[in-house]
């Protein structure tokens, strides 16, 4: 019993409130670290063998903070996991969002101020993404409008089928799995990327770029999770358009995942498309709801 009420309260409305206020902490907390380390570095205070990129410039500073904003995103895709399929997808959208933001403040401290500005990789990448981070903003409010416009809440249980409240608490059970693994990934992939940038260690070669930590894997285990949901959708419904908007999604997520494995314009460009992908699925979807709804 007492399991039970500990996974009840794991995604509850309370924890989620406590989990921001934490965040909130740690964020203004790493923040100021972040810039201390930077200031004691430059001032010789400290001495550091093996100095990342990071510590070379304050505007980097703000890369932290945001690390911990889209940790509490991931804890939002799976607090709405239960509750609303359509805003379980659409926070997946803003956390790529945010990932995109946040290269922008490391990218600042890179930028080469030329009339070359075309011909310099990093603000060629920093003109991609500044671009893409407008698109995605206009992207994402027209996903959520549309995911608005047919009701996809499932607060109200008494309303719903048996089979749909099963299928609820299965969603809540996944939830419930996923948060200890989210975690325990977080903290190996972190741990793995500071060991081989600070310490030049042999044993984390696959932690090389700093913007893909832990979100690498995290949008791979988000596929897996919402191919099973797709299987165990057909349950309770066989509705066709339910089907394409959920097969849909799986397609915008790989999209996502795979926005991770190249870089330049090709990455963002993957990036936008997934969304763009996501929305015209939505969109069609409640052309059909509108539809047989009359």
């Amino acid at each position: 019993m007492e399991r039970g009420v500990f996974f009840s309260n794991l995604l509850s409305t309370a924890t989620k409130q406590k989990a921001e206020r934490l965040i909130l902490g740690l964020s203004i907390f790493s923040f100021i670290i972040h810039l201390f380390l930077i200031y004691a570095l430059d001032f010789g205070w400290i001495k550091w063998a093996h100095t990342s990129s990071l510590l070379k410039n304050p505007i980097s500073a703000i890369y932290t903070p945001f690390s911990f904003i889209l940790l509490y995103e991931v804890y939002l895709t799976l607090y709405y996991l239960p509750k609303s399929f359509t805003t379980y997808i659409g926070k997946q959208y803003e956390i790529i969002s945010l990932i995109i933001i946040r290269r922008l403040f490391k990218d600042l401290s890179n930028l080469e101020l030329s009339s070359n500005w075309f011909a310099i990789k990093d603000d060629l990448q920093f003109t991609y993404d500044l671009t893409a981070s407008l698109l995605l903003f206009f992207l994402i409010f027209l996903f959520q409008r549309q995911s608005q416009k047919v009701g996809n809440s499932l607060s109200d249980l008494s309303e719903l089928s048996g089979d749909v409240k099963k299928f609820i608490q299965l969603k809540k059970k996944i939830g419930f799995a996923l948060v200890p693994i989210f975690l325990v990934l977080a903290f190996y992939t972190f741990f793995g990327w500071a060991m081989h940038s600070f310490y030049d260690s042999n044993l984390y070669v696959g932690f090389k770029d700093i913007n893909n930590i832990f979100f690498d894997e995290f949008f791979t285990i988000l596929i897996v999770v919402d191919v099973l949901l797709l299987l165990l959708s057909f349950y309770h419904t066989d509705e066709f358009h339910k089907v394409i908007r959920n097969s849909g999604f799986i397609i915008s997520t790989i999209l996502i995942r795979l926005s991770f494995s190249v870089d330049g314009l090709t990455n963002t460009v993957l990036i936008v498309a997934a969304v763009l992908f996501g929305l015209f699925i939505i969109a069609i979807h409640n052309l059909f709801e509108t539809r047989l709804s009359k």
